[in-house]
């Protein structure tokens, strides 16, 4: 069963949609036994990360992941779940959870796109990844596949942690993650057959580990 974190963040039931329409059993939860005997966690977001650290303190969850990911369960962050994983984020100036080296920075009003216009702040709509390392979450994925962005901030891991970009603006990183820890700046749950394919490969993937 995959355990999808509850701290009043958003997107839970979207999240929850998605997997029931691919048969993965799936619990939203904020019960520490449940998140840590779970085969995976999904970590989902959307709002401010300064209210959703806040969150995730006042329920013990901060604790709950970090010992999830000593005990090597998978984790799959998602939109502001792959910011609040690094170390801190611009976004009120919070300390984030530190799971992964890095920050989340802000979009720059000064950036522009390919044709020399300003790029509006929030990014959103269709984007593609482009894979920097090998990533089993994109098994099966074509190289050409968009997937659903709306976001104002970024992840900025270290270089080893940099999975995949996307471009607008700038080149970010747009997947992150290492040892069974990752994250996705877009939302999968809304990306059509290739989100719900990543979704498929995490689950899968976490199925595998568990029955070796």
């Amino acid at each position: 069963m995959i355990a999808i974190i509850n701290y009043e963040a958003g997107n839970l039931t979207s999240v929850k949609r998605a997997l029931d329409y691919l048969n993965i059993p799936n619990t939203i939860t904020k019960d520490p036994t449940t998140i840590l005997n779970s085969q995976a966690i999904i970590f989902p977001g959307v709002g401010a990360a300064g209210s959703a650290m806040s969150n995730l303190i006042e329920n013990n969850l901060d604790k709950i992941l970090h010992q999830a990911k000593k005990n090597s369960i998978p984790i799959l962050g998602i939109c502001l779940g792959s910011q609040i994983v690094l170390e801190v984020s611009e976004e009120n100036n919070t300390k984030t959870l530190g799971l992964i080296p890095g920050k989340c920075k802000k979009f720059s009003p000064d950036l522009k796109d390919q044709d020399g216009n300003y790029i509006n702040i929030p990014h959103m709509g269709w984007n593609s990844v482009s894979l920097k390392q090998e990533c089993i979450l994109f098994d099966n994925i074509e190289s050409k596949a968009e997937f659903y962005f709306v976001h104002s901030y970024y992840p900025s891991p270290e270089k080893d942690f940099i999975l995949g970009t996307t471009k607008y603006g700038l080149e970010f990183c747009s997947v992150l993650g290492k040892d069974r820890l990752w994250a996705v700046q877009f939302h999968p749950e809304k990306s059509g057959r290739p989100g719900l394919k990543l979704l498929e490969n995490f689950y899968n993937y976490a199925r595998r580990i568990k029955n070796a």
